[in-house]
């Protein structure tokens, strides 16, 4: 979510037609060719080392990280809303080449913060507090006043979720497997299944909330216009075109004092109207960064379904599997067959506002048929990795992971519900104390 964005505009500026912004859309957010480049944006929740269920004063947070800003990094450290934590690599050549900078990124990072009493938890939402704003930018503000509109949803996605974001090439302008149209297709309807096999957000307030991705149900709280896909039954680029224009526009932003927060107004009514004033190509790319679908279209593809994972490692594993799954052509035609079966249950609605997602975000892996393509996409997964050059340990990684949970129909979520109830639940996401 946290873009790299200018909080100020420039001028002078020039205004850009309705023609002229679906064509710059579809050139800027597909840009195919061969996958050869994968990245990963992992975001964590920062907490008291004596206790994560303290909060932590805004003061030794801006500490920790004005110190942590001096350490040189090769992934790009941004800051959520609420203070979380995020590190975005860069474009990496490879799956092993991906992680090994970032977890070097993650260990210079996790050092600094020790030396201020904090350290990282990969959970998808903050299950003890309550949303607490810790940055204060226009960018910010005019989000929060926005999303105020639908209701709390908005504040809690800014301030207390957390997530590990995949970053894949859009893919061949040709068909096949590796063909951008096939990318773009799998990747909605794998989403469901990464959403049920990676959950971790079960609780809010200290409570279960009856989802097992709470992060999910903040996204599809937010609303389709906001955090929803557009439809998948045409081109990519012409549906995502359109949508960016129908799209509400979040803010207008201004040199000076508070942005304009208008109500309802799309994209494509601003360049009709041109009010209250024309918007530019930098409003246009400033649009693009207040849209949050599960699949975002930024010249690559963003996959942002997938809850923040437990253990200082865990991130790695649904970046691996994801990776096999998309960039080996078996693993991918795999992946590709099982999940067909599962786009009947989306009802042709977008994601994640359709049943599939939901039932995934509810239910994860309990849900048999989820449970079923998702131990077949990590079959494929793990005999893939070692083509694409993945170490024994990530691949002994991939593996633990389909044991303990896949193959049980298990996620993390049930995990931190079994330690909530102090007692394995054996029903599948349901307390067996009932």
């Amino acid at each position: 979510m946290s873009d790299s964005v200018s909080d100020c505009t420039e001028q002078p500026r020039t205004a850009v037609a309705e023609a002229e912004v679906e064509a710059l859309v579809r050139g800027i957010c597909f840009k195919t060719g061969p996958p050869r480049t994968l990245g990963v944006e992992v975001e964590w929740l920062v907490h008291e080392l004596r206790g994560p269920q303290l909060p932590v004063a805004p003061e030794r947070l801006e500490a920790a990280y004005a110190a942590l800003r001096t350490v040189p990094l090769r992934s790009a450290l941004t800051v959520e809303p609420g203070g979380q934590l995020e590190l975005s690599s860069p474009p990496a050549a490879s799956l092993m080449e991906c992680i090994g900078t970032v977890s070097a990124d993650l260990d210079a990072a996790r050092a600094v913060l020790r030396e201020h009493g904090l350290g990282l938890v990969g959970l998808g939402n903050d299950p003890w507090h309550s949303p607490r704003r810790f940055l204060r930018q226009p960018r910010y503000d005019a989000m929060e006043a926005y999303l105020d509109r639908a209701g709390p949803a908005g504040r809690a996605m800014m301030c207390t979720s957390a997530s590990v974001q995949v970053c894949l090439d859009a893919g061949h302008e040709e068909p096949g497997p590796l063909g951008h149209g096939r990318r773009w297709w799998l990747a909605h309807q794998l989403g469901a299944v990464l959403v049920a096999a990676f959950a971790n957000s079960p609780l809010a307030g200290r409570e279960p909330t009856g989802w097992l991705s709470t992060r999910q149900l903040l996204w599809m709280e937010i609303g389709a216009g906001r955090a929803g896909a557009p439809p998948l039954d045409g081109d990519p680029r012409a549906t995502w075109a359109r949508h960016v224009l129908d799209a509400p526009v979040m803010c207008v932003r201004r040199d000076g004092g508070p942005w304009d927060v208008p109500d309802g107004l799309t994209f494509r009514e601003w360049t009709r109207s041109g009010a209250p004033r024309p918007p530019t190509q930098e409003d246009l790319d400033y649009h693009l960064t207040t849209l949050f679908p599960p699949v975002r279209p930024r010249g690559h593809l963003e996959l942002r379904m997938i809850d923040a994972q437990p253990g200082e490692d865990g991130w790695i594993v649904p970046l691996a599997v994801t990776a096999a799954l998309f960039d080996d052509p078996e693993a991918a035609e795999t992946a590709y067959r099982a999940v067909k079966p599962l786009a009947e249950r989306a009802l042709s609605l977008p994601a994640p506002h359709n049943p599939l997602w939901i039932d995934a975000a509810r239910s994860g892996l309990a849900d048999p048929e989820l449970r079923e393509v998702a131990d077949t996409c990590f079959a494929a997964a793990l005999e893939a990795l070692p083509r694409l050059g993945a170490t024994t340990e990530v691949t002994d990684a991939v593996a633990a992971y389909r044991d303990r949970h896949v193959s049980r129909g298990r996620c993390p979520a049930d995990d931190l519900l079994d330690e909530l109830y102090g007692t394995e639940r054996t029903l599948h996401g349901k307390d067996d104390r009932t």
